[in-house]
């Protein structure tokens, strides 16, 4: 497989040698401690398979670095259903056999909170040089860690013979191999959750799930439908419970995260700090990238800063945030509320006033308590793994 190397075009058998083994040299990677400065912390440590590759643990962010006491200062997101994410894009235009194509939905896609990298090889990069994740300096001293761990006969194998010799190269294909690990649909994209089963016609909802969808998708009750996306395309393909839109929350800030204990950090999703290309750009503050819903039940954080901790609570935060602040956000010293207490105060512009959050404090609710129940029993049919009665 040197051919791919050499820049020669390889055969249809070829190409698919080539991604098999680029498949089981990522697995293999992803679960290896060692490619990590401490030799504690593998991907699958903060992205666990059985949690739908999101965190087992309900804390807000995960520890890492060199001496695994380093705090992240977001929540660790799912890398499952990513292989259909748009590449970022400041003005995203729905497709003509999805929706108006005149429609300008502003800033959409990319991966990660704030959609800063594309590719699953460029994802890969952030928790591998992170200092609060693996810890490694650059690319050649993960280069080092991947040979040291004895992956040089897969690497060769890929790259070819002297491979090995090259820190780049190594580090490229290693790259690779995770992004190609994660399009394993088998793993990461099965559709294999209830809610398939009942669009197939092979099950179907409860009588309280059934509820939950149709609140789910009420313009006048939940309208999760209209940033989740619960119907299939127009070309058939199941849908992502996504538009992967960049938008505003103004999720309540999360004292347990150790860098709000400085005040002046502020986590600002689009505008920064861990995206740099947008610093200026006021517009863009407090934004954070929509995730899919797909196995949401199997979390046990919620939001980019992990500040909620149970499903139910992330629903009611929807119904709440407008209608009974007090219950969301701390009050100032003169009494009065602190709305929005983790955005400055000219990002509140940005905050996303769209049903259910265009009420009023006193109001009622868009969702009673036993609809919220039902909106969290639809949601557990998003859980991949079910298996239909025969």
């Amino acid at each position: 497989m040197s051919s791919v190397q050499a820049g020669q075009e390889m055969s249809r058998a070829q190409a698919r040698q080539q991604a098999q083994a680029l498949s089981v040299l990522g697995r293999t990677l992803f679960f290896d401690p060692s490619l990590s400065g401490s030799g504690k912390l593998a991907c699958s440590s903060c992205h666990d398979p059985a949690h739908a590759f999101g965190p087992a643990n309900d804390h807000a962010v995960q520890l890492g670095g060199g001496d695994m006491h380093q705090p992240g200062v977001r929540a660790v997101p799912s890398l499952k259903y990513l292989q259909v994410v748009p590449p970022f894009t400041e003005h995203f235009y729905d497709s003509e056999d999805e929706a108006d194509e005149s429609v300008d939905n502003g800033p959409t896609g990319g991966l990660t909170w704030d959609g800063r990298v594309d590719r699953g090889a460029d994802q890969a990069k952030i928790p591998l040089l992170s200092d609060f994740e693996m810890g490694n300096r650059d690319g050649a001293e993960v280069a080092r860690r991947v040979l040291a761990a004895g992956h040089g006969k897969a690497i060769a194998a890929i790259a070819g013979p002297k491979a090995a010799g090259d820190p780049d190269l190594v580090y490229k294909t290693a790259l690779k191999a995770l992004e190609v690990f994660q399009q394993d649909y088998r793993t990461f994209y099965p559709y294999s959750s209830k809610y398939d089963a009942v669009l197939a016609g092979k099950a179907e909802l409860s009588p309280q799930e059934a509820r939950g969808l149709d609140l789910f998708n009420a313009a006048d009750k939940g309208n999760c439908a209209s940033c989740h996306i619960s119907q299939r395309g127009n070309d058939g393909t199941p849908p992502q419970f996504t538009d992967y839109g960049q938008i505003a929350l103004a999720v309540p800030r999360n004292p347990d995260i150790p860098a709000n204990k400085d005040p002046s950090y502020r986590d600002l999703g689009l505008c920064g700090p861990l995206r740099t290309d947008f610093l200026k750009r006021e517009d863009y503050c407090g934004l954070f990238r929509t995730p899919t819903l797909r196995n949401v039940a199997l979390r046990k954080t919620f939001f980019h800063n992990g500040a909620v901790h149970s499903l139910r609570d992330a629903v009611r935060f929807y119904v709440e945030r407008e209608t009974r602040p007090e219950r969301w956000y701390p009050r100032k010293a003169d009494g009065s509320i602190d709305k929005y207490d983790d955005l400055p105060e000219a990002a509140k512009a940005n905050i996303n006033t769209d049903p259910p959050f265009d009420r009023k404090a006193g109001d009622e609710p868009a969702l009673t308590p036993a609809e919220i129940d039902d909106v969290v029993a639809f949601l557990g049919t998003l859980t991949d793994g079910y298996e239909p009665a025969k």
